[in-house]
C-alpha cells in the first residue's frame, strides 16, 4: 500500500462558503482514500498553526487572506494551492469564485425585476468583496446605468457603531426603488436590520440580494434573503484535484493554463427580499408575473397577449425596453433555470424535468439546455450534483 499524503487544510469553518470548499475536499479525499489531513479550527482572518513551519507534510490548500497566512507559507517547500481571491502570494496556483460571473448574475436578477438603479455594499477588508464591487459597477455602467457604492473600513479606521451610522445615512439618500447587491449575506443581514429599524420598505424601496446562499442566515433575516449560491464544493474539489496533482508531479507550481480556475457560481435562491416586478409599466410588469408563475406550464406569448391589453409588436417592444429581452427569451430562461436547479438538487428524471420545466419533450429539453450551457444535462448534473 502507498503512504498516505499528508494534507493540511487552512480553511476555516465559520462560515457557509468556507464549509462548502471543505466538502468538496472530502468528496475528493473520499475518493481517493490518499490523503491523511490536518484542519485545525480557525476562524476567518485567523493566524496560521505555530506547528506549520516545522510541518513534515506533503501539501497545503489555504485560504490566504491576510499578511500573517503568506508569511507563514512563502517558506514552504511543498505544493500549495490558494483558495482566496486576495492573492497574496500570486505565484502559488489558485482556484476561486468568478466574482465577474456573480456580478453579472446579480445585475440580470436586478434587471429581470425592472430595475434601473442600482447600489453595492462592500466591505474593503475583503478582495473578493473589491472585485464583487468593480464588476457590479461595470455590469450597470456597460448598459448605461450608475451604481451608488459604500464600502465599510477596517473596525481600526472606524469602529463598529460609526460605521452603521454612515451605511444608515447612505441607505437613506439612495434614489428609490433600487436594487441593491450586498458582498456577502452576512452584510446583507446587516442592512435589512436597519432597512427594518429605519422603516424602509423591503424589496419595495430597497429590495437585498445577498451572496454565499447561506441558508441560516438567510432564513434569519427579515425578510427572507435572496443569495446567490456560488459553487464552494466545487471550487474545493478543483482545488483538491490540482494539489493531488501538483503532489504527484513533486512541484510547487505548474505550468498548466489549469493552474489558475475560476469557478462560476451554480444560481440563485430568490427569497422575499427581491421578491417584486419594479417596472413602471403595468402591463410589462403583469406580463412577467404572468411569465414567473407559470413557465412551468406549456405557455407561449400568445398565452401572455391573452392577459395584457396589447398587440405583439408593442409587447415585443416594450418588453425588450424594459428588461432587455424578448417574452420569448424571457419564458426560456426560466425554465432552463428550473431545469439546472432540479438537475442539482433531485433525483427526478429527464423526462419528469422537462415536464415540471415547461418542455413538451426532454429531447427538447435537451438541445435547448446544451444549446445554452454547451453540455447535455446529464453531463450538467454529474458535474454539480450537491455542489
Amino acid at each position: 500500500m502507498s503512504k498516505k499524503k499528508k494534507v493540511a487544510l487552512l480553511i476555516e469553518t465559520s462560515n457557509s462558503y468556507a464549509r462548502g470548499l471543505l466538502r468538496g475536499i472530502a468528496s475528493y479525499i473520499h475518493e481517493k482514500n490518499e490523503w491523511s489531513v490536518y484542519l485545525p479550527e480557525q476562524e476567518r482572518g485567523a493566524t496560521p498553526p505555530n506547528w506549520l513551519h516545522q510541518w513534515d507534510g506533503d501539501g497545503v490548500i489555504a485560504r490566504i487572506e491576510n499578511s500573517a497566512i503568506a508569511k507563514a507559507i512563502a517558506p514552504l517547500n511543498i505544493p500549495v494551492v490558494d483558495v482566496s481571491a486576495a492573492r497574496q502570494l500570486p505565484e502559488i496556483p489558485f482556484v476561486e469564485t468568478d466574482d465577474e460571473a456573480i456580478a453579472a448574475m446579480a445585475f440580470r436578477h436586478f434587471r429581470e425585476r425592472g430595475f434601473d438603479t442600482f447600489a453595492y455594499c462592500g466591505d474593503s477588508v475583503f478582495a473578493w468583496s473589491n472585485n464583487r464591487e468593480k464588476a457590479f459597477v461595470r455590469c450597470a455602467a456597460e448598459e448605461g446605468y450608475g451604481c451608488s457604492v459604500y464600502v465599510s473600513k477596517s473596525h481600526k479606521q472606524v469602529s463598529p457603531d460609526a460605521d452603521r451610522g454612515l451605511l444608515t445615512q447612505w441607505l437613506k439618500g439612495l434614489p428609490k426603488p433600487v436594487g441593491l447587491l450586498a458582498c456577502y449575506d452576512k452584510k446583507a443581514h446587516v442592512v435589512l436590520e436597519i432597512c427594518r429599524e429605519n422603516d424602509l420598505r423591503v424589496p419595495f424601496e430597497i429590495a437585498v440580494l445577498g451572496i454565499d446562499d447561506d441558508e441560516l442566515i438567510c432564513d434569519l433575516c427579515t425578510p427572507p434573503l435572496s443569495s446567490i449560491t456560488p459553487a464552494a464544493h466545487q471550487t474545493g474539489r478543483k482545488a483538491a484535484e490540482m494539489l493531488d496533482d501538483l503532489m504527484n508531479n513533486k512541484t510547487r507550481s505548474s505550468s498548466k493554463k489549469t493552474a489558475s480556475i475560476l469557478v462560476p457560481p451554480i444560481g440563485l435562491n430568490t427569497r422575499q427580499s427581491t421578491d417584486i416586478v419594479a417596472i413602471d409599466d403595468p402591463d410589462i410588469a403583469n406580463a412577467v408575473r404572468f411569465i414567473r408563475d407559470h413557465f412551468r406550464e406549456t405557455i407561449t406569448v400568445q398565452d401572455i397577449l391573452k392577459r395584457v391589453p396589447l398587440s405583439r409588436r408593442i409587447l415585443e417592444y416594450r418588453f425588450q425596453d424594459r428588461l432587455g429581452c424578448s417574452p420569448h427569451e424571457e419564458i426560456a430562461r426560466r425554465r432552463l433555470e428550473n431545469v439546472r436547479m432540479l438537475l442539482r438538487n433531485s433525483d427526478l428524471t429527464l423526462a419528469q424535468i422537462a415536464s415540471q420545466s415547461g418542455f413538451q419533450t426532454q429531447e427538447y429539453m435537451s438541445v435547448a439546455f446544451r444549446r445554452a450551457t454547451g453540455k447535455p444535462p446529464g453531463q450538467y448534473r454529474r458535474e454539480h450534483r450537491g455542489v
